[in-house]
């Protein structure tokens, strides 16, 4: 994967799966909740005070100077310059949900080194040397506010405040025989560092959330093109909510026609996630999102497929053709002798899918007209089947897309018209039983495997997936690797 801006998936881990959420439209409920639990932060913790950790070590410290004054040696001059960040230690941090309001990142008992210079002026009398200085105790409570913008669809985040505190600051010095000079005011130089200090580290962590973490939030998918006919609106409905337990984002989670984009005549189930917690972030899908997409790509026109006799396998005792059809329907064979027959196979309607706690079911309604191709190439019309069938959906996902199958039960069969006079259709039962597995449906597992995107930032990546249906919505719950 392209790498974004430097350690950015490192600092948008404390807020990546957050931002799965926020825009305003007219839908109420949302065809996708995208969770966050406290696994799932602890998670991303970890890799954001990893990364604040080496921002605050590119800290600059400024050069100060000051003067002293001796007992009976009267007025000097000092001045420390060079400073340098040798080590910055975060040993213990938290990351809390604040109901209503967003998070909370702490950091406690972290400690900075800095190396440096220093040199002492009195009259004639000049003295220079290395110091090292240890600051203790150092403690940071940054909030981090979560919204959107609805203009765009995009999830935004600020530092709604920070603030800091530095227990205590020891300076030594070497290189000098007259360092013990500076150590008789070392209380007045200690009081300059920190509060130089104090300036600094909040103005690292505001920096890298506007300069790092924001703009990563911009990676999120508002929209996601799939193909010349659809894409998938991911924008957020709200800004996310924070709880005692999780943080929520809804999606509008829905496909939409790239020619001509209009509201579906159904609206999302309202959607009941249950509180697990084994992952870090779990995604609550509707059966909304699956059925606008059946919705787009039928109104396009694209659910179909013309069946040749090329596509049969050479090895079936089953052929497009007038003479083997046939021996089943006499007229055929004598209008259009010895002729190659076309099928042209279609969803005739939006195929429904319902998502129910037994798995993801439909019952897509097709048709099949039958065509002989003249011997100028010309088609010409012969019946149209009425098909239906009871079909199952297995669904998952692999890293960053949701992939399917598509299984279908025994084929019924309706002669909705015929230019060829009345038949039997039970005399075509089983070859369009075994005509639509093995050449129909193969093209559609084909497209399902290639999947659909999820709304996931860059540089992260899905793994130890679980899935679980429930009434309306299907539960993926995973964890969560930056790369």
């Amino acid at each position: 994967m392209a790498r974004g801006p430097d350690n950015t998936p490192r600092w948008a881990a404390l807020m990546v799966l957050a931002a799965l959420g926020t825009a305003v439209t007219e839908t109420t409920n949302p065809g996708i909740v995208a969770r966050i639990t406290q696994k799932g932060l602890d998670y991303a913790r970890q890799q954001g005070v990893a990364t604040l950790q080496k921002e605050l070590g590119k800290m600059e410290i400024p050069s100060f100077s000051g003067s002293f004054k001796v007992k009976f040696l009267g007025k000097g001059e000092y001045s420390f310059y060079s400073l340098v960040i040798r080590e910055v230690q975060l040993p213990s941090s938290q990351i809390r949900l604040l109901p209503s309001e967003g998070l909370a990142l702490s950091v406690t008992d972290a400690s900075v080194k800095i190396s440096g210079k220093w040199k002492a002026r009195k009259n004639f009398i000049k003295t220079s040397g290395n110091f090292d200085l240890s600051v203790e105790g150092v403690s940071i409570s940054a909030g981090l506010n979560l919204s959107c913008d609805p203009a765009s669809g995009h999830s935004t985040v600020t530092c709604s405040g920070c603030s800091n505190h530095i227990d205590s600051i020891h300076v030594h010095v070497s290189g000098s025989h007259l360092g013990w000079l500076i150590q008789l005011f070392h209380k007045k130089i200690e009081s300059s560092l920190q509060k130089a200090l104090n300036d600094k580290i909040c103005q690292v962590v505001t920096k890298s959330v506007s300069s790092k973490l924001k703009p990563f939030f911009q990676t999120m998918p508002v929209t996601a093109k799939i193909d010349n006919v659809a894409g998938i609106d991911y924008s957020l409905l709200a800004p996310p909510t924070a709880t005692t337990e999780t943080l929520d984002g809804q999606l509008k989670g829905e496909f939409f026609s790239l020619a001509h984009r209009s509201p579906p005549p159904f609206a999302p189930p309202a959607l009941a996630i249950p509180m697990d917690h084994d992952h870090m972030v779990y995604l609550g899908i509707s059966d909304y999102f699956f059925n606008t997409a059946g919705l787009v790509y039928q109104q396009a026109g694209v659910l179909n497929l013309t069946l040749k006799d090329d596509m049969i396998p050479k090895k079936s005792k089953f052929r497009l053709t007038t003479k083997y059809f046939g021996t089943l329907i006499p007229q055929l064979a004598k209008m259009f002798p010895n002729m190659s027959m076309q099928f042209l196979i279609r969803v005739s309607s939006p195929p429904h899918l319902t998502v129910s706690p037994a798995g993801l079911a439909c019952t897509p309604v097709l048709e099949a007209q039958a065509f002989a191709v003249l011997p100028n190439s010309s088609l010409a019309p012969l019946f149209l089947l009425g098909m239906s069938s009871n079909a199952s959906v297995e669904v998952g996902a692999v890293s960053d897309r949701l992939v399917g199958e598509l299984s279908l039960d025994k084929l019924l069969l309706e002669l909705k018209h015929s230019d060829i006079g009345p038949f039997s259709v039970e005399l075509l039962q089983a070859i369009m039983n075994y005509i639509v597995p093995t050449t129909v449906l193969p093209k559609v597992n084909e497209r399902l495997q290639k999947g659909y995107p999820l709304p996931l930032p860059t540089h992260v990546q899905l793994f130890n997936l679980v899935l679980q249906s429930y009434q309306n919505f299907l539960l993926f719950g995973a964890d969560v690797l930056y790369n």
